[in-house]
Formats: structure tokens, C-alpha cells, sequence
């Protein structure tokens, strides 16, 4: 194929807060050359011949790569996608505005067609980007793995070693210890290779994955790089409710040769983010001429504000793309009974009293958690999928306490784990083998269940009826939707492999959830997995709140309170209080206060506590009802650095339009500490401790240093401070 070499001008998409320019080559490929701060300053340099990355990596079966590694921008087809045109779009009528940019190209060997899309929403900084293939050859193609982003980030200051001085992060997330945000200079786990000793690029990434079917079981679907030099952030996030994989690697560019080329080898960093692939996930797609596949989508944030401006921007987006609820306005205050106090065994007996404390306390809605299906001092775990109330545990059946709870005018609320069935139960041998995960002609069994294919109309329709039932004849305006079980790679039914049956059956349990909402508009949606293990924003776009943890110590609870916002916004991120009698008041205190610049996810056995202590309780619940309207617009920082696991000292900022809350844990260590508040420089400050009392902790205000010190005698402590000045907003 010979080369257009016509000058194309560049192609832009911008928004008051983010450019994006791709420029196409004098190969005809075009490449991102600009992803940065909308302005003047700053930016990706445009790519040097022969440099930067192309907008996407395709790798096919019989064709592979053009470099041996397991690097995600180095397939052999790559080099040969053209460019062949491009398309804007836009919807500005006010609900939910988004600009967009297609780009397309071909491979002229193959017929394979690739879209590049990408999106802005709103004026946040942040662009969406996702790929759609088609199949326009004369031959089936299988499709090893295909990039959602492909772009350039880079660490250093625009010198010869792009990495040197930057760092990137990522989050661990272990069952009971989620949201550990880790951080390593990119040079570290990129070692300099000596590029200009060598011709060829290095083998070596460093990346993050997710097996199975816990999104962020072991990792979030996020991580960032961030500038050593002039601050420069990019944050991303997969948004997928099943397997995905990043990396970010080494590029060497290296100038033409001849007269007037330019400096020698430069090397610049790349980022791949992807959903499902052949190596890491079993999966590949077999593309019929015709046919066509669309990647899972992803979303990168640019800042020049670093870590906390570009976590601002993400936070401004996820707003921006998820579905619109009530819940996200009115912030109601939610009890639960499982979390140190009911612990899946409730009754009647035992749910009374407390439906009772709850109310005095000022609880909204009240949840009956896991165990409401089982019958007393029988075996249960393996036996669910009817989701019927128990007859043993409610002797005058369940709408008693239902009604209770209405009468309190609170709304109720129950527990599921809609996507598995025990091997023991009946629903197991009502529902064909078609209707669950199967491999190998067998039914996949995790842990005592099967795990239900919602690809398939008899997984969905046993489903629909078990949540209409409960909402039409119970009356139940809310549900934690529970998910305790990794089913692996996935299901092999219907001849596919097992990583694109599970990307079925994601896609497929996003359409429920969309049809469950959309039959039953009020109702509200709480996204758990054994806690935090399935935050990511293909299910947040959709439902209203998630599990952050079911850590059930309230001092190690803090650090994951404290870092939560980096992974939701503060009214979408359900954070659980449980005080208890037997806990002094500075202890009742931190408790309370890890839940009040997020969602106050109340339990704890209210019912025997003394007046004083309920006191306590109730001035939590009054306190973040009087600020909750702000934080549903708040953005978060950390006056101490992201938080660490073992840190004694914890801060979390909210920056909301008339004040900047600040929540400050004292786990051990030092009694006062200096918070560094740098918007608030040089402002008038006016300081106040809002929950538990002024005589809890001492603070001070300093302009010049733009600091806050608070000092905390006891140790666990816990206090929240409103700062407001007028230049607040």
C-alpha cells in the first residue's frame, strides 16, 4: 500500500479542562501527540518519526507480535492500521453533555477494521475511550487481545529519559484491607536498560490484573503515574465488571537519520489498558467475516495539580457517568444489622429492638442483612437461591419487622447474593446446566455454589421474579447485592472460550441491573463483594452505593475510610459505623467518624447501649445530615499523603462549595499533628471541631503556613473540623 504523505491538520477534542490531539503521520498513522491540561502549556510532545504509539494494539492469531514480550503495543498488524477517516459527535442538550471523537482505521491485509473512540463528559478532565472491530475480510479472524486506551505518559520533564523521577501507583485490595494505595518510582520497576547501547526496546512492563470474577479482588481497576518534575497526573480506571490488565512500559524513540535530524534517543512511557486477554484470561474472540467486538471501556484523567487534582477530575467524571438517582442527592443514613452485631443470624426477637434504636438514632433505611432466608441451626450456604424469608426465624412472618421499620418511617431493605445457587438447593435442579458457569461439560462449583449465567433466559427470569416479589409484595426499597465467590475464568458453553463466556455473562448482569432499576425506579442498589472486591465502574455507573470493606476493626477500618474516595465519590461510598456498649466514647467517636464524609453505613448494638452513649450516636447522625448536602458535591484530598495501612495519624479533606471538611484519626503516635490545607493559604480561617466536641480535640489555624494543627490526647481518636474562609467556594 503506498502512503498518503498529504499534511493532514491535527485532529482536536477539548473540553475548559482537557485537549486531546491525535496527528497522522506521514505514514498514515496517526497517533496521540497531545493528552493534557486544556491551555497552552504543557502537553505530550508530538512523536518523532517513527515514535510515539499508535491508538490502538490488535493481536491476532497468526500474526502475534512484532517484538517477543508480553508488552500490549507491539503486535505485528499494528504498524499496518490506516488511517482512514475520522468523525466528531456531540450532545449538548444539557442532560448528561459529551463531546466525541471517532477515529478509524484498517489493516488493508486482514479487512479488519478498527473505530477509536473517545469521549469527554462535561467539562471534566477525564476522556473515555473504548474500540470497536469489524471484520471486513474474506476469512474469520480470532482476536488475541485489543487495547481500550494506547497512549504516551511520561515520568521526567521532557529530558532524554522520560521515566526518570516519575512514579506510578496502584491500590491493593484485599478482602479486609482494600484501597492500599502503593507507590514506586517508575525507574525502579523500569530499570534503564542503556537505550542508546541498544536498538531494541525493552521486554519488561510493569502492570496490574485481575483474574476472575472479583474486579478489584486483588487490585482496584486503577492506577496512575505521576510526574516527578512538574507534578503531572495520570489516573485511569478499567471500567469493567470482570478481568482486565494494565501496564506501562518503556518506549525509546529514536531521530531520523540524515542531515538535519534531530537529538539522539529519547525514551517516553506508554500506558495499555485493556479488558480481558489470551494470555492473562483464557480469552479470544472469533470474528466471522462481518461480525464485531467492542472492548471494554476505560477513562484517563490529566492533571497538572497532581495526584489529589487528577482524583478531583475522575471524581467530577464518575458523577458525570453514572445513572442519575435520588440517592445521590439525599444521602439517607442506613442501618444494617449485620456488621459486630447480628452477623447473619437474625429474628424477629433480635431485629425488634434494634429496628427501634435505629430510628431513635436517626437511621433512614434499615437493611436485613445476610441470613434471612435461613432456617435457625440448619446448614444454609450451600442450599441458597430462593431467597425466601425463613418461617423459624420470623414466627409471625417477616412483614412484623417490615412493618416495624415503616412504621419508624424508614424504608426496608434486605441482603442477596443474586449470582450464585448452592449446590443443595432447589433451584439448582429447576434451571438447566445452560443457566451456570459450565467448563468442560461440567458445572463450575466455588465454594459450595454454582454461579448463575445471565446470558442465558432462565437464570434471568428467576432473577426478575425473586426481585419483583420482594419489591411488589414486600414492599422493599433496597438491596445489598452480595458476591462471595470467584467463579474463575469463566464458562465455556456455547463453544466460546472461557474468558469471552465470562465477558458475556458481564455484559449480560449489567443489563440486568439496568432493567431491574428500570422497572423499579426508586429502589436502591448497594454494590458488595465480600465487601470492596468489585468496585469498579461498570457496576457504579449503575448502582447507587458500594461495600467499601467488611473489616470488621474499626481502627484498621479508618485507613480504608480514609482512602475510599480515591475509588468513589463520598456519596456513593458506604462506609460502616458500629459502636458498641463495651467501647469508651473516644472509641464510640472513631467509629462513628470514619462514616461522615461518605455514606453512614450505621450498626452496632444500639439497643443496650446507655443514654450517653446512644447521645453519641444520634450527634454523628444529626452532624452528617447537616453537611451531606455539601458532600454529594465535595472533592476529596489528603492533607498526609495518601493513607498507609500501619500510619498512626489519618487525614481526609472534602473541599465542598461552602467549606473544606477535614476528618483526622489518631490511631497511636505523636499527640498533635500539622495538616497541610494549601488551598486555604494566606485565607482567614475559621476553625471548628463539629463532631464528637471542641473538648475532644485542640486546633489551631495557621495563614501562613497554610496548615491546620490538631491535637488529640487520647489515642484512638477521632474528630471532624469544618474550615470555612471567604474565599471558600
Amino acid at each position: 500500500m503506498t502512503a498518503d504523505v498529504t499534511p493532514r491538520p491535527p485532529i482536536t477534542l477539548s473540553n475548559r479542562e482537557l485537549e486531546l490531539v491525535v496527528e497522522v503521520d506521514s505514514a498514515g498513522i496517526p497517533r496521540i501527540t497531545r493528552l493534557a491540561p486544556a491551555g497552552p502549556a504543557g502537553g505530550v510532545a508530538g512523536p518523532a518519526p517513527g515514535g510515539g504509539q499508535p491508538l490502538a494494539d490488535v493481536i491476532l492469531a497468526g500474526e502475534g507480535r512484532s517484538w517477543s514480550s508480553r508488552r500490549y503495543c507491539e503486535s505485528a498488524i499494528t504498524p499496518r492500521l490506516r488511517y482512514t477517516g475520522h468523525e466528531h459527535q456531540a450532545r449538548d442538550d444539557g442532560a448528561r453533555p459529551w463531546r466525541q471523537l471517532r477515529v478509524d482505521l484498517a489493516d488493508p491485509v486482514t479487512g479488519l477494521q478498527v473505530q477509536v473512540f473517545y469521549r469527554m463528559l462535561g467539562d471534566a478532565g477525564v476522556v473515555r475511550c473504548w474500540v470497536e472491530l469489524a471484520n471486513h475480510g474474506p476469512a474469520a479472524l480470532t482476536v488475541q487481545s485489543v487495547t481500550s486506551f494506547l497512549g504516551e505518559v511520561a515520568g521526567g520533564d521532557g529530558g532524554p529519559d522520560g521515566l526518570a523521577g516519575g512514579n506510578v501507583l496502584w491500590a491493593d485490595n484485599q478482602w479486609l484491607a482494600e484501597g492500599r494505595w502503593q507507590s514506586r518510582p517508575l525507574r525502579e520497576v523500569l530499570p534503564d536498560l542503556n537505550r542508546v547501547a541498544h536498538r531494541a526496546d525493552p521486554r519488561g512492563v510493569f502492570g496490574r490484573t485481575s483474574v476472575g470474577t472479583w474486579s478489584s479482588g486483588t487490585y482496584l481497576p486503577m492506577g496512575a503515574v505521576v510526574s516527578g518534575g512538574r507534578g503531572r497526573c495520570w489516573l485511569w480506571q478499567i471500567e469493567h465488571n470482570g478481568a482486565w490488565h494494565w501496564q506501562v512500559g518503556e518506549h525509546v524513540v529514536r531521530a531520523a537519520a540524515g542531515p538535519g535530524a534531530g537529538p539522539g534517543p529519547r525514551s517516553t512511557g506508554y500506558l495499555a489498558l485493556l479488558g480481558p486477554t489470551d494470555a492473562e484470561h483464557h480469552w479470544h474472540a472469533d470474528l466471522a467475516p462481518g461480525e464485531t467486538f467492542g472492548t471494554v471501556p476505560a477513562a484517563v484523567a490529566v492533571s497538572d495539580d497532581g495526584f489529589d487534582g487528577a482524583v478531583a477530575q475522575l471524581t467530577a467524571y464518575r458523577r458525570a457517568l453514572r445513572r442519575p438517582h435520588e440517592d445521590h442527592r439525599r444521602l439517607p443514613v442506613i442501618f444494617n444489622d449485620y456488621m459486630n452485631t447480628l452477623m447473619g443470624d437474625p429474628t424477629t426477637g433480635r431485629l425488634l429492638p434494634l429496628v427501634d434504636a435505629a430510628a431513635a438514632a436517626g437511621a433512614e433505611y434499615f437493611v436485613i442483612d445476610a441470613g434471612w432466608y435461613a432456617e435457625r441451626d440448619a446448614p444454609w450456604w450451600d442450599t441458597v437461591g430462593e431467597w425466601k424469608p425463613a418461617a423459624s426465624r420470623f414466627p409471625g412472618g417477616i412483614g412484623e419487622v417490615l412493618g416495624r421499620i415503616r412504621a419508624h418511617d424508614m424504608v426496608p431493605g434486605l441482603w442477596l447474593e443474586p449470582e450464585v445457587v448452592g449446590v443443595g438447593s432447589p433451584v439448582a435442579g429447576r434451571l438447566p446446566d445452560e443457566a451456570f458457569f459450565v467448563r468442560d461439560g461440567r458445572r463450575v462449583v466455588e465454594h459450595g455454589r454454582y454461579h448463575l449465567d445471565l446470558r442465558h433466559p432462565a437464570a434471568v427470569k428467576h432473577l426478575d421474579e425473586v426481585i419483583d416479589v420482594l419489591v411488589t409484595e414486600l414492599g422493599i426499597g433496597y438491596f445489598k447485592l452480595d458476591y462471595n465467590i470467584n467463579g474463575g475464568p469463566g464458562t465455556d458453553t456455547g463453544g466460546l472460550s472461557a474468558g469471552a463466556g465470562l465477558l458475556g455473562h458481564n455484559r449480560a448482569h449489567l443489563d440486568w441491573l439496568d432493567a431491574v432499576l428500570d422497572r423499579h425506579r426508586g429502589l436502591v442498589i448497594e454494590n458488595c463483594a465480600s465487601g470492596g472486591g468489585r468496585t469498579d465502574y461498570a457496576m457504579l455507573a449503575r448502582l447507587q452505593l458500594q461495600s467499601t470493606s467488611d473489616q470488621q476493626d474499626f481502627r484498621r477500618y479508618a485507613a480504608i475510610a480514609a482512602a475510599a474516595p480515591v475509588a468513589v465519590p463520598p456519596e456513593q461510598g458506604a462506609v460502616w459505623a458500629y459502636p458498641q456498649p463495651d467501647c469508651t466514647d473516644h472509641e464510640i467517636a472513631f467509629a462513628l467518624s470514619s462514616a461522615l464524609l461518605g455514606r453512614v453505613h450505621l450498626s452496632g448494638h444500639l439497643d443496650r447501649m446507655t443514654g450517653r452513649q446512644r447521645a453519641l450516636v444520634a450527634a454523628a447522625v444529626e452532624t452528617y445530615k447537616r453537611i451531606r448536602p455539601e458532600l454529594a458535591e465535595a472533592l476529596p484530598a489528603w492533607p498526609l499523603g495518601l493513607p498507609e495501612w500501619d500510619a498512626p495519624w489519618l487525614a481526609l479533606a472534602m473541599r465542598a462549595p461552602a467549606a473544606t471538611y477535614v476528618l483526622v484519626w489518631r490511631r497511636e503516635g505523636p499527640g498533635s499533628m500539622l495538616l497541610p490545607v494549601p488551598h486555604l493559604g494566606g485565607q482567614a480561617v475559621t476553625a471548628q471541631v463539629i463532631y464528637p466536641g471542641s473538648e475532644v480535640a485542640e486546633i489551631s489555624w495557621d495563614a501562613d503556613r497554610a496548615g491546620l494543627t490538631v491535637g488529640l490526647a487520647a489515642a484512638p481518636a477521632a474528630c471532624l473540623i469544618r474550615l470555612a474562609s471567604p474565599g471558600q467556594g
